[in-house]
């Protein structure tokens, strides 16, 4: 596992590389891609063998027996977060976590519905809502001592009878946080109070910083399962993305049986190469390798924090989990244009800007860190170039 190895995607038609110069203007030439979620990193080995083994046997016909499959997810869930699975049931493949959000609205909402988002967040979130004709309903996160938080209080006054779902992020994208049991206790009483279904995003679940915790759902809230719908994949986790597969989990029957008729109507079935490769990732050599990737991404954390705290009137958010750096430029006085024409125009980065991700995400930009190491020290030198007569 050699994080630092520099691999070429230029013209493999990879989104991030591809597209930035048609998106920010950033050529890959020269550019460095910091927005697109996800990591240039090649997945481990385990997953590489299963696919090669695959591709050798050479017919692709459709996937059988898909009890390893599962005992897999089942394994991982437990064994990487304590969160025990007892009926293999529960467990829909969906063609990723954004499909699966837009099924799990399509089942238990109706067009004009309020979604609720803890902005800012996610920015797909976002554009599948208004894509179903639903409503986003922002509750946006309060910043206390530098990181986000949830405020109930002004959420609850917020509160119209429309709403009927909440999609929670978590670990957070773009804020980073690893929500507690506390938080996410608060978060089913606030559901209970309001009659919400909870949709819980965990697909950063995997990417945590040394010294902080994933808790899912789930486990923080076993009380809340008659309205709870857990959502898992291992594509940020194993840099799996392009093989669109998610783990949709529910374990309350009733819920189950509604999301199950979504399901079958649509005519919806998972890949063979996505259960192949997250079988062999879900494994004790999977879990070796994530281990390895966070020491390696808290690593870029750290050089990439210490380069931004350089430029003054630039902070990045605390990271504890996934590898996302929520930037915030407020304090160069500067507005959106100027700063986005030092970072692409000056620096040559392509980012995610804030605006997207909603409410409190104005002054804000994403910077993808999953990349290796000398990325990131060159990413801080454009930067602090780009506002050195802020120095």
């Amino acid at each position: 596992m050699n994080f630092d190895e520099i691999i070429e995607r230029r013209g493999t038609h990879s989104s991030k590389w591809d597209r930035m110069e048609e998106v920010s203007g950033v050529s890959p030439s020269d550019g460095l891609p910091m927005w697109v979620a996800d990591m240039d990193f090649r997945p481990p080995a385990c997953v590489t063998d299963a696919v090669r083994a695959y591709v050798d046997h050479g017919i692709f016909g459709y996937f059988g027996d898909d009890s390893a499959y599962l005992d897999a997810i089942r394994w991982w869930a437990r064994e990487r977060h304590g969160w025990d699975i007892v009926d293999e049931g529960a467990i829909f493949s969906t063609h990723g976590l954004v499909n699966g959000a837009a099924l799990a609205m399509q089942t238990w909402t109706q067009p004009g519905d309020g979604i609720i988002l803890f902005t800012p967040v996610y920015h797909a979130f976002h554009k599948v809502i208004a894509a179903a004709g639903r409503e986003v309903v922002q509750c946006q996160l309060a910043e206390r001592d530098g990181r986000y938080e949830m405020d109930f209080d002004a959420y609850d006054a917020q509160m119209s009878g429309r709403e009927k779902m909440i999609i929670l992020c978590s670990p957070h994208n773009p804020g980073g946080r690893c929500w507690s049991v506390a938080e996410q206790q608060a978060l089913a009483a606030f559901a209970e109070r309001h009659d919400l279904i909870v949709v819980s995003d965990e697909i950063h679940c995997d990417i945590v910083m040394p010294g902080h915790r994933h808790i899912p759902f789930a486990v923080a809230a076993p009380g809340a399962k008659a309205r709870t719908v857990m959502m898992t994949a291992g594509t940020k986790t194993f840099n799996l993305a392009g093989m669109h597969t998610g783990n949709v989990i529910v374990e309350d029957e009733s819920l189950r049986a509604a999301f199950g008729a979504t399901m079958a109507g649509l005519g919806l079935s998972p890949n063979a190469f996505g259960k192949h490769m997250m079988t062999a990732a879900y494994s004790p050599a999977g879990a070796a390798w994530v281990d390895a990737l966070c020491v390696y991404l808290d690593g870029n954390r750290q050089v990439f924090d210490a380069g931004i705290a350089e430029i003054p009137g630039v902070r990045s958010m605390p990271l504890e989990g996934t590898y996302l750096s929520w930037v915030d430029f407020a304090g160069t006085g500067m507005d959106r244009d100027e700063v986005m024409q030092r970072i692409a125009g000056q620096a040559w980065i392509a980012v995610n800007q804030g605006p997207a991700f909603g409410n409190g995400g104005e002054t804000w930009n994403r910077f993808n860190i999953a990349t290796p190491r000398a990325r990131i020290v060159e990413a801080v030198e454009r930067l602090q170039k780009a506002f050195s007569d802020l120095q």
